[in-house]
């Protein structure tokens, strides 16, 4: 079993597999799907890294829809304290979230720990498919944990309201960068949103941009190197992310603390909060 302090952004398929049953760490099963969303805990109830707990996105990761507040708004912390605590963490736990979507949804969990003070958190690299090819073990079995002791400590990231967004989407100082895939920024083949388009002022880089052919992160330097460009000499605290709902965006956040380039900001509302309220201006590209 290998002993390490803490992994803070990911952590490989082999290094799992020689800690599945550290009983310092706790792994979350975030596995998930937008357009049907009990398929996560299907797989989850069939076969799962041994002693997973799971979380659903949509009642674990997620707070009270409004209307106005977007598909995924945040949950409150007191809902997360309950969860964290129910899955047996502590102040110490080391905690691994994996998907099936190369980080796509276990990135939120990521992000969530952070909000509440931990910073032991990583995905792990290449999800589920990483797992099984490496021979992570496997079962069906729901485990039992008594209850953690996990506290809320001062938040390691920062969100963003509406407000904020709206203010500074004009600041050159200010960087908004929109996670979606191109097309949907463009405002073509939305199929998720009753609204096509994207904010103002936000430019696109894909979340899947992280990622190796594999499914896998790319190495810390690469990473570097592409959002350095993107910041055009902005420091990493000037960039807010945002997606559809504030999931997704999160994956750049994991990026960019694996590139050493932590302070970004998260828009957690994101572009299905953005037009909820028909006066705020949207724009297309072709």
């Amino acid at each position: 079993m290998q002993q390490i302090d803490r992994y803070r952004s990911v952590v490989d398929a082999d290094t799992l597999r020689e800690n599945v049953d550290n009983p310092t760490w706790r792994v979350i099963d975030c596995r998930h799907d937008l357009l049907y969303p009990d398929a996560g805990q299907d797989a989850y109830r069939s076969a799962h890294v041994r002693g997973a707990v799971f979380a659903h996105l949509d009642r674990d990761l997620s707070g009270s829809k409004n209307g106005c507040n977007g598909r995924h708004p945040l949950p409150s912390p007191e809902q997360l304290l309950d969860r964290f605590q129910r899955w047996g963490i502590g102040p110490k736990t080391q905690l691994v979230a994996y998907d099936a979507n190369n980080g796509q949804f276990a990135g939120r969990l990521w992000w969530l720990a952070r909000w509440m003070g931990h910073d032991r958190v990583a995905l792990l690299d290449g999800g589920w498919q990483a797992a099984r090819k490496s021979g992570v073990a496997i079962d069906a079995a729901v485990p039992a944990y008594a209850a953690g002791t996990f506290a809320r400590g001062p938040a390691l990231v920062d969100a963003v309201e509406v407000e904020t967004v709206a203010n500074v989407r004009g600041d050159r100082s200010r960087l908004l960068v929109d996670a979606r895939a191109a097309d949907r920024y463009a405002g073509r083949n939305e199929t998720i949103d009753p609204v096509g388009g994207h904010i103002p002022g936000a430019v696109n880089r894909f979340w899947q941009d992280n990622l190796e052919a594999d499914g896998r992160f790319k190495p810390a330097d690469r990473l570097r190197d592409e959002f350095s460009a993107l910041l055009a000499g902005r420091p990493s605290s000037a960039m807010i992310v945002q997606c559809g709902s504030g999931v997704t965006a999160c994956h750049h956040l994991v990026a960019m603390q694996r590139a050493g380039l932590p302070g970004a900001a998260l828009y957690p509302g994101s572009w299905s909060e953005w037009i909820a309220d028909p006066a705020r201006p949207i724009a297309r590209s072709r």
